[in-house]
C-alpha cells in the first residue's frame, strides 16, 4: 500500500488502470473512495492515481490548519513516489482548488486540468446558500446526521435515493474526524486564486451541476473565464454531486475532453528521491 511522506504527513496513494497518468483529488472531507462512481471508466483508459488529502481516509492526519497550497505539495508528492512527470490533473470541490493550486505551482508536471463543481475563491466566489454554509460549519460527529444535513444541498432532487445512500456508505466508512475535516475548511476559506488563474496554460475542462447549492455554477463560469481557452460544461439535473447525479453525462464529458489531450506520449519515469538526473 504506497504512502509518500511530505510536509509532516504520510500521505496515502493507490493506482488503478494503465495508460497516461491521470491524477485523482478530492474534496472536503472525501477520501479517494468518494471517486467510486466515475474511476472504474476512468481506469480503463488511463492509470488513475488517486491519494487521500492530508486528514482523510488512510492518510494521517497533522495538527491543522492546512492550506490548499500544502495539499497541492502533497499531490506533487504523490506523482513523485510514483514516478510520473506529468499527469492529467482532475479535481472536484476542494479538490478542484488543490488541482488550481497544483497547476499555478507545478505547471510542468500538467498535461490537462479538469476542474469539476468548484471555486476559485476570494471576494469573486459566490458563496453557498447560508443553510448550507451553516451545515459546513457545525458537521457534526456522526455521519448520517450530517448526510441527512448536507445530501439536499449536494445532489439533485430528482437522484435517486439508491445511489445517494451508495455515497453516503462510503463517507460514513471514511467519516474524517472534526479536527481534520476542519482543517481542511479552514485550508478552504483562506484561499484564492482567481487573480491568478490566467496564468494557467494547460488545456482545461471546468465541469459544473446546473443545480449546485453548495458551490453554485456561476463559479465554474467565472473560472472559465479567466483560464485561456478552457471548456465550459454546465450538466442540466445535476448539483455538486454530480458524477452520481448524471454519471452518463459527466462521464462522457470527461473522456471527451481527455480523448483530445495528446496523452499517447511514451512516460519517461520520474528520478527516485536523491537520485541523480
Amino acid at each position: 500500500m504506497p504512502f509518500v511522506e511530505n510536509l509532516g504527513a504520510r500521505i496515502h496513494w493507490d493506482e488503478e488502470g494503465s495508460g497516461a497518468p491521470l491524477l485523482l483529488i478530492m474534496g472536503l472531507g472525501w477520501p479517494s473512495q468518494g471517486w467510486h462512481r466515475l474511476r472504474p471508466a476512468l481506469s480503463e483508459k488511463y492509470r488513475t492515481i488517486a491519494l487521500d488529502n492530508r486528514g482523510v481516509g488512510r492518510s494521517e492526519v497533522p495538527a491543522g490548519p492546512y492550506s490548499i497550497a500544502q495539499m497541492a505539495a502533497d499531490a506533487a508528492a504523490v506523482l513523485n513516489s510514483a514516478r510520473v512527470n506529468t499527469a492529467h490533473i482532475f479535481g472536484v470541490s476542494m479538490g478542484g482548488m488543490i488541482a488550481q493550486e497544483f497547476a499555478l505551482q507545478y505547471p510542468n508536471k500538467v498535461r490537462s486540468l479538469i476542474l469539476g463543481c468548484t471555486a476559485a475563491g476570494g471576494p469573486e466566489a459566490v458563496r453557498a446558500e447560508e443553510e448550507a454554509l451553516r451545515v459546513l460549519m457545525t458537521r457534526g460527529q456522526d455521519a448520517d446526521e450530517f448526510a441527512r444535513a448536507i445530501n439536499p444541498f449536494i445532489y439533485d432532487a430528482g437522484t435517486s435515493p439508491h445511489l445517494v445512500e451508495e455515497d453516503t456508505a462510503v463517507r460514513r466508512k471514511w467519516y474524517a474526524s472534526a479536527d481534520a475535516y476542519f482543517a481542511q475548511l479552514q485550508a478552504v476559506m483562506a484561499w484564492e486564486a482567481y487573480s491568478r488563474l490566467a496564468q494557467i496554460a494547460a488545456p482545461t475542462l471546468v465541469i459544473h451541476g446546473e443545480n449546485d447549492r453548495l458551490v453554485p455554477a456561476e463559479n465554474g463560469k467565472r473560472i472559465a473565464t479567466r483560464i485561456p481557452a478552457a471548456k465550459l460544461v454546465i450538466i442540466p439535473g445535476a448539483s455538486h454531486i454530480f458524477t452520481t447525479d448524471q454519471p452518463v453525462l459527466a462521464q462522457k464529458a470527461i473522456l471527451d475532453f481527455l480523448g483530445g489531450q495528446a496523452t499517447r506520449k511514451r512516460e519517461r519515469p520520474a528520478p527516485l528521491p536523491n537520485a541523480p538526473v
